[in-house]
């Protein structure tokens, strides 16, 4: 039987111990749509439980077992039984206390489960074998070690009954590892706890865990060392980490933490149940306080980490908030929806965050330099590929822009890329063979085969905006289909970002489209909302429902001015929003073509209380930051 689960507290090896196959539950990586879910579940359930959904019904398990972790997974069970009454189904509710009185309660929670699953496939349980399951070599001296579990419910509900198995006192537990005659097991042990405590901090308090599930740590000192933390982070995070040569020293999401066991002589059941409750808790458990001990412990020796959530799961907001605050390494939010089309938003948000701790690009940049620039290669050039607009700078050696260009990206980014390369050498009067060195950026950089190097429209803008003014301190950005703000430092890095990518609200193609509805031209929005006379407030963000709220405005006859204006304010508020997500500090600046809209920089600008600093030509600043990368390798 194959069984499914997705929490790390599901008793995986006592099931396997039964005969079944226990299966990490991560969704098919090709899924591009959650039709099946949404027909038999609320839009806003956790995408992770729709994803979980679809993979379920793909007919390659047999059953699952979930958790009461979370209002979600509840209705995941419930959507699965109404729509495969054929498979085995079980929630097991894990207490969220980790005292003796909640282990004897989980303790024949694990029973039931246990008994539900030897009627569904006709399996029996024995302490013997969930003892060999976890690695022992011995029969227990004490227990039932040659007897099945047969449980009977009338029993097991009575109040006056007792426990099925004796429940190993909690204060002894860890102990009993520690003084145990087994030399195997007691190394085995101590090689687990003392993992984490390597290179410790001394003054950092040990948290009181079992250390047998304590979350393996691997400090690597030749390589950018990222932890991963939060939820359920699937393997194509570790595959992107790991592509760009960062070592992953520690993964505590749900259902990654490490599951090591030291099996005991007695009390296998109660041992083994008391052992699941309290490994590291997550974050729906009472008491967390481990948690932030383990946390105190290794950040301080990591170079950043990636804090995974799962699109509408609140659960870790509140941590991530603290670790945010708190924390002395660099941290990265990121938030997926189990689906294909996470993996370019993955992917330039890592890349970007690896750029901005100094464990990606900017290394590679230093330790791959190319020839010094000789007398016939004395330019380069920064390529800024963008879904509105592609981007040209040709730069000199004394960092000086000789020419740039902007032309509209087509459907292909890299022919777009190629013409505005042609068009970019043809203006500054050079020819390819005085190029040393072609950086790409933007969405579209994969593309451009004929660049020497790619990096993050988040370094870029960085290095641009300092370029253009040192003072800088805090970037908009407002490109055709995304919006982002980065907080860079005197010299110019980026120490933190934002973006906007998921949603065409607050860009440039939700002004493209709202222009239209108005009849004008998108150069026209901007200077008509200057005109406007009459307050107007649009309500809605949604690029469809704004477009129908603007559609009722026209109806009522309201001015276009002052329509235009309650667009650009609207459009100012998601930009306020996303600043204050990195910190507002100034001197501000924003770049790209909306920044040539008048209106909306008169928005923000009233809310942020500051002028900001637009450049001659706001649309090149990222390929001039790619220049400037481009000049630092080839020098």
């Amino acid at each position: 039987m194959r069984i499914g689960y997705v929490c790390k507290y599901v008793p995986a090896e006592a099931l396997e111990a039964m005969g079944a196959h226990m299966e990490r539950i991560e969704p098919d990586e090709s899924l591009v749509s959650f039709d099946a879910a949404e027909s038999c579940m609320h839009a806003n359930v956790c995408s992770f439980a729709k994803a979980t959904f679809e993979t379920v019904l793909s007919g390659n398990l047999d059953g699952i077992v979930l958790t009461t972790c979370c209002d979600s997974m509840r209705r995941l069970a419930d959507a699965l039984r109404a729509q495969a009454p054929n498979l085995f189904i079980h929630v097991l509710d894990v207490p969220r206390d980790t005292g003796e009185a909640a282990c004897a309660l989980y303790q024949r929670r694990v029973a039931e489960l246990l008994s539900a699953y030897g009627k569904f496939a006709n399996a029996t349980f024995s302490e013997k074998k969930l003892f060999a399951q976890l690695g022992g070599t011995l029969c227990p001296a004490e227990g039932t070690c040659g007897s099945t579990l047969e449980l009977d419910y009338a029993r097991l509900h009575s109040e006056a009954a007792q426990p099925s198995f004796r429940l190993a006192k909690s204060s002894s537990v860890s102990q009993s590892f520690a003084n145990s005659n087994q030399a195997a097991d007691s190394a085995a042990w101590s090689e687990g706890c003392e993992a984490s405590e390597r290179n410790a901090d001394e003054a950092v308090a040990v948290p009181q865990v079992n250390c047998t599930l304590q979350p393996q740590t691997h400090f690597s000192p030749a390589m950018p060392n990222v932890g991963i933390a939060g939820a359920r982070a699937n393997a194509e995070i570790k595959r992107i980490l790991e592509a760009h040569g960062v070592n992953i020293a520690f993964d505590i999401t749900c259902t990654n933490a490490s599951r090591r066991f030291v099996p005991q002589k007695a009390d296998t059941l109660a041992q083994y149940a008391h052992d699941m409750l309290t490994q590291l808790p997550c974050a729906r458990m009472r008491d967390i306080s481990p948690r932030k001990a383990f946390f105190g412990h290794v950040l301080p020796q990591i170079d950043g980490l990636v804090y995974h959530t799962v699109q509408f799961c609140d659960m870790y907001s509140y941590e991530y908030s603290d670790l945010k605050r708190t924390s002395p390494a660099p941290i990265l939010a990121l938030e997926t929806d189990c689906t294909a089309q996470s993996h370019g938003q993955m992917l330039t948000r890592l890349e970007a965050f690896l750029e901005s701790i100094g464990a990606s690009q900017k290394e590679h940049l230093a330790s791959q330099k190319g020839s010094p620039m000789s007398k016939t290669a004395t330019f380069v050039i920064g390529l800024d590929s963008g879904s509105t607009s592609t981007n040209a700078v040709v730069m000199n050696e004394a960092r000086e822009i000789v020419a740039s260009v902007v032309i509209r990206t087509g459907a292909k980014a890299g022919a777009s890329a190629e013409r505005a390369y042609r068009e970019v050498i043809e203006r500054a009067g050079i020819t390819p063979d005085q190029v040393a060195c072609t950086i790409a950026t933007g969405y579209g950089r994969v593309s451009i085969p004929f660049a020497d190097e790619n990096v993050t429209e988040i370094s870029c803008h960085g290095r641009g905006a300092h370029y253009f003014n040192p003072a800088v301190r805090t970037i908009l950005d407002i490109g055709g289909q995304d919006s982002k703000t980065i907080h860079v430092n005197a010299a110019g890095e980026v120490t933190d970002f934002a973006m906007n990518d998921k949603c065409a609200a607050g860009t440039g193609r939700f002004l493209e489209m709202i222009a239209r509805s108005l009849e004008i031209s998108l150069d026209e929005l901007g200077p008509a909302a200057l005109e406007s006379k009459k307050h107007l407030e649009i309500a809605s963000m949604c690029s469809v429902f704004a477009e129908s709220e603007v559609i009722s405005l026209i109806a009522n006859n309201e001015e276009k001015p002052d329509i235009a204006a309650g667009v650009c304010r609207a459009v100012a508020g998601k930009a306020y929003s996303l600043m204050r997500r990195v910190g507002l500090e100034g001197a501000y600046m924003m770049t790209g073509g909306v920044a040539q809209n008048p209106g909306v920089v008169r928005a923000v600008e009233e809310l942020i209380g500051e002028k900001l600093f637009i450049c001659e030509d706001p649309e090149i600043v990222g390929a001039t930051g790619a220049a400037l990368l481009a000049l630092e390798k080839s020098e």
